[in-house]
């Protein structure tokens, strides 16, 4: 995705490996409600691979459970959060320092009412996996696979199968739904590497939005998206398709040209581009 919105800025990160582009508050406010679930739900996930996945040891998995209570996984995520510097964030119009600590105690703020929110009610899985990154060799791509899975659950639909979890905190919820690209594409990723990490089938990719603004109707602050796979048949060969035309566009010789209009990255990828460095 960070290719096909901007192909420099994409080249500069996981190419050059320059890693100085600084992230929005929002941004840093989500990965902290990541870090508290990752504690939440945490459990040694290593015994599963250990024991070569069999149904004895997913249920031993279950029993070892070691996830942190809300309290203690709110801390953590709060932890995170204060442990970014300074140079890291993008403050926009906040110049000074006092409008920065401003900035500051409006994210920690932001990042309580969020977890807030997704705590209160907290779905609960069979959990095999906790930030699972793995890669995989698909047959009909150029290039491995890779992705990271917030969460690799027991499949309630099937219990030989599993779903794959994807928790995402939102200033408001997604009016597509399941249907979105971005979740298909996230969902299809996370397809072929679960299924090539626990060598069982995938069922379903589950998105929960946390939105992290209070709901001026009193309406739910949590949204559950359910891609089923298996209602997906021909978005597979399309992604297919897509991942294999952008292996070849960064296979040719190319020049990478800024994209100044890019909410996220456009004045960065200029600058890069300013000083010859693409």
């Amino acid at each position: 995705m960070a290719f096909l919105r901007n192909p420099l800025a994409w080249h500069k990160r996981y190419v050059e490996k320059i890693y100085d582009a600084p992230r929005s508050p929002s941004a840093v406010v989500g990965s902290a409600g990541h870090k508290a679930l990752e504690h939440f739900y945490l459990q040694v996930s290593e015994r599963y691979a250990n024991a070569g996945g069999t149904a004895s040891s997913e249920a031993l998995l279950r029993k070892c459970y070691s996830g942190a209570d809300k309290a203690t996984a709110t801390a953590l995520g709060l932890e995170y959060l204060r442990a970014v510097p300074d140079f890291e964030l993008n403050f926009g119009k906040a110049a000074t320092r006092a409008a920065q600590k401003a900035k500051r105690a409006s994210m920690e703020r932001e990042y309580l009412q969020a977890i807030g929110f997704y705590l209160a009610r907290a779905p609960r899985h069979d959990v095999l996996g906790v930030e699972v990154a793995a890669v995989a060799a698909v047959e009909g791509f150029a290039l491995p696979l890779k992705a990271v899975s917030d969460l690799v659950v027991v499949s309630r639909e099937d219990p030989d199968a599993v779903d794959v979890i994807d928790h995402k905190f939102v200033d408001s919820f997604s009016s597509l739904g399941p249907a979105k690209p971005l979740f298909v594409i996230q969902a299809l990723f996370n397809y072929f590497t679960v299924r090539d990490r626990f060598g069982k089938p995938v069922r379903r990719f589950i998105v929960y939005e946390c939105k992290k603004r209070r709901n001026a109707d009193g309406g739910a602050q949590l949204r559950r998206y359910v891609l089923d796979y298996a209602a997906h048949a021909e978005s597979f060969e399309v992604f297919r398709r897509l991942v294999n035309d952008a292996t070849a566009e960064l296979a040719r010789p190319r020049l990478f040209l800024p994209n100044p209009s890019d909410m996220f990255e456009g004045e960065n990828s200029f600058d890069i581009y300013r000083l010859g460095l693409s």
